[in-house]
């Protein structure tokens, strides 16, 4: 690859000035630390205010603080609340009909004790196709406590893997809609983006989330959440396990949708089908993920719950119960995208990216380091990897000699940049801290740090092949 990035026009100036705005935004995340981690006060409430104050200072006009601070909130519970809602009504069926414990010792018993965290990273890497991070993890939550309880050690020998697999296809591989944006912003082929995605994405997973996984959860001993619904306790003995073929066939409900969604989303793109085709249009409303999932809770309740002898009650008080344990997930996440929002709509991100902007660097370095800043400033991998690949676009047009190959492999540093350094602005820290039942620091250095590995490894592998292809 021999395109550099150009010189450009410095990005948009705060009121304040790029220098202020970052020193402004740096301080926020800082106080913000404080806060949770030594003053010990409640992350939602700590979370506004700092939001608020962070608003306040950078310039965002009073009458429109309110609505910047909803629409964070709004915007991501929007995305987060259902799937997470959901989810956790699906684990706590596979919990109670004992359908979790059925595939827990399927995997433990084919691929053996020791290799049981590989065996999980594994099936997230298949399921991580079409689902996305936080639905994909609701999903396996009951699955990797039930082996961590069965196995012993810490849950991030188990859970860790797991959700790497997820973060790693949901960066880097088609269909899922940041690659495929930043593919069609770049002029990457989508096709030869999901091969280059799986070439780049599984060693990385291995190295990043699955070695470092077992690496973390030797050193951090972290018990399986109090509140969790993972109990073996809950499953009646009297009444007879699922089969293996139907907890998986019930696990690939939302699988199958999911994928049929994204699959006529991407051919809806191209122009292979038409989105006026009503047929069509059911169908991708069916995949959406919410809709994917309350399908499988439905299916679940029959062949889970009344066909084992529970009655509707029993089946509701259960559903019911289980969205207790993750409502403050839910809001706690829409706290961290209210944060999000505040620095996104103040403009540190375009600071940020107007500072890289110097002739002479690699446009596959100038692209992972733009996707970095953008993650770091307003935390979101998927709005981090769209802004980051319409900055960068006119310089990869401009640039000779890019190949097919090259153009995918900016895609996939664009990606690994938008990974990186997961942290209190990004709701994505909040939702995996507190499922796993972590505090901030333990967060930090074990969900911030993964997430850090994968976007760095990916982006060494994806340069790497940028050099020889």
């Amino acid at each position: 690859m021999q395109g550099v990035i150009a010189a450009a026009e410095p990005a948009a100036d705060s009121t304040l000035g790029a220098g202020v705005t970052l020193a402004v935004a740096a301080g926020a995340v800082a106080v913000l630390l404080v806060l949770v981690i030594f003053v010990k006060l409640q992350p939602m409430i700590a979370l506004l205010a700092v939001s608020l104050a962070t608003a306040l200072v950078l310039g965002i006009p009073i009458d429109e603080v309110m609505s910047t601070l909803n629409d964070g909130l709004g915007g991501t519970l929007a995305e987060v609340a259902l799937i997470v809602g959901f989810g956790a009504m699906l684990g706590r069926m596979l919990e109670i009909s004992g359908g979790a414990s059925v595939l827990a010792d399927s995997l433990v018993r084919r691929f053996g004790e020791r290799r049981a965290p590989l065996a999980l990273g594994v099936a997230g890497l298949l399921f991580g196709f079409p689902i996305f991070l936080d639905a994909g993890v609701i999903i396996f939550l009951p699955i990797v406590f039930t082996v961590a309880r069965r196995l012993g050690g810490s849950v991030l020998r188990y859970a860790l893997p797991v959700a790497g697999a997820f973060a790693v296809m949901h960066a880097f591989v088609p269909p899922h809609p940041g690659p495929v944006s930043a593919a069609g912003l770049i002029g990457a082929n989508t096709g030869l983006l999901l091969l280059i995605g799986l070439v780049v994405g599984i060693p990385t997973w291995f190295i990043a989330s699955y070695g470092f996984g077992l690496w973390s959860g030797g050193r951090n001993y972290l018990e399986i959440p109090a509140d969790s619904t993972a109990s073996g306790a809950d499953v009646d003995p009297d009444k007879p396990k699922p089969s293996m073929g139907s907890v998986l066939g019930l696990l690939m409900i939302p699988l199958l949708l999911i994928f049929l969604n994204t699959g006529l989303s991407a051919l809806v793109k191209e122009g292979v089908l038409s989105s006026d085709v009503q047929a069509v249009q059911a169908a991708m409303l069916v995949g959406q993920s919410p809709i994917a999932l309350a399908i499988a809770v439905l299916v679940a309740s029959v062949l889970l719950g009344l066909k084992r002898g529970m009655t509707g009650n029993q089946i509701e008080r259960e559903l019911t119960s289980s969205l207790s344990t993750i409502a403050a997930v839910i809001l706690i996440t829409g706290a961290g995208g209210m944060f999000g929002a505040v620095l996104s709509e103040a403009g540190v991100g375009q600071a940020l990216a107007g500072a890289l902007n110097n002739a002479g660097i690699p446009i596959i370095v100038a692209a992972f380091l733009i996707a970095v800043v953008m993650r770091v400033a307003q935390g979101s991998a998927t709005v981090a990897l769209t802004t980051a690949a319409g900055f960068i676009a006119p310089a990869v047009a401009a640039a000779p000699g890019l190949s097919s190959a090259d153009l995918c492999l900016i895609v996939i540093a664009i990606a690994s940049g938008a990974t990186v350094l997961s942290h209190v602005n990004d709701s994505g820290f909040w939702l995996i801290g507190r499922l796993l039942g972590m505090d901030v620091p333990t967060t930090l250095k074990t969900w911030t740090v993964m997430e850090t590995l994968i976007g760095v490894v990916g982006f060494l592998i994806s340069w790497l092949l940028s050099l020889v292809l």
